[in-house]
């Protein structure tokens, strides 16, 4: 797996800074872009995405995808970005391969959605030269405010996903307040520069971006379940 280009490393305090954050971002995306969105459960991930949706525009109501694997969230003609990309929201996280991945043919919404992809790591990175992966990290005992650990590329890791519990369902039942770490990397020529990202906390500047190091393999996932895309109605 190629390096990142850049990484930015953000800490958030409460709910209302990971929307803020996303929603900053998402203002800035386009039809096509790729995101690949990884955190344990309670890390964020509904957050992060309901703040990625408000940035494009996209009809609200975005809750995790889990059981039905993909849901689209069409752009509001008459919200802040009309005619801009739908909201294509994707967990990956029962599907083994990226073969499974193709089975629920995301190539053909590429060309009018930005596709956010949960648990995508080792199964999405053909389906584009480009994206952005994301990674979030929830505060883990000690004292409040300190990241999760960072682990080595190919150590097993804590936030591997839901199959390192197989007892775990990912429901994504976000903490609201717990401060977070927001790790995001940029690969391929779309991400060969940073997005400019919200400050997180007053009078802070963001941390220099510096060279990826190599991402660790996804976790492989339980059985797959039947791969019926959901619009938002």
């Amino acid at each position: 797996m190629s390096a990142a280009a850049w990484e930015r490393t953000l800490d958030v305090r409460t709910a209302d800074e990971t929307h803020a954050l996303a929603a900053g971002l998402g203002a800035q995306l386009q039809t096509g872009d790729l995101l690949v969105l990884t955190g344990e459960l309670g890390a964020g991930k509904t957050t992060f995405t309901q703040g990625l949706g408000e940035g494009l525009g996209v009809r609200a109501g975005i809750i995790s995808p889990t059981f039905v694997l993909v849901r689209i969230h069409p752009n509001l003609p008459d919200g802040p970005r009309p005619g801009g990309p739908d909201l294509v929201h994707v967990d990956a996280y029962r599907l083994e391969s990226a073969a499974e991945i193709d089975d629920i043919d995301l190539e053909n919404t590429m060309d009018s959605a930005v596709t956010v992809v949960e648990w995508g790591r080792g199964r999405v990175e053909h389906l584009s030269e480009s994206r952005l992966d994301v990674e979030l990290h929830r505060t883990r005992g000690g004292a409040a405010g300190l990241p999760a650990v960072a682990h080595p590329a190919g150590a097993p890791r804590a936030d591997a996903g839901p199959a390192a519990d197989p007892g775990v369902l990912d429901f994504d039942t976000d903490d609201d307040d717990e401060p977070r770490t927001v790790v995001i990397r940029g690969f391929g020529p779309r991400w060969a520069e940073a997005p400019a990202l919200p400050e997180t906390t007053p009078g802070a500047e963001l941390p220099e971006t510096t060279p990826g190091a190599e991402l660790p393999e996804a976790t492989p996932g339980a059985e797959p379940l039947p791969q019926t895309p959901e619009r938002n109605p």
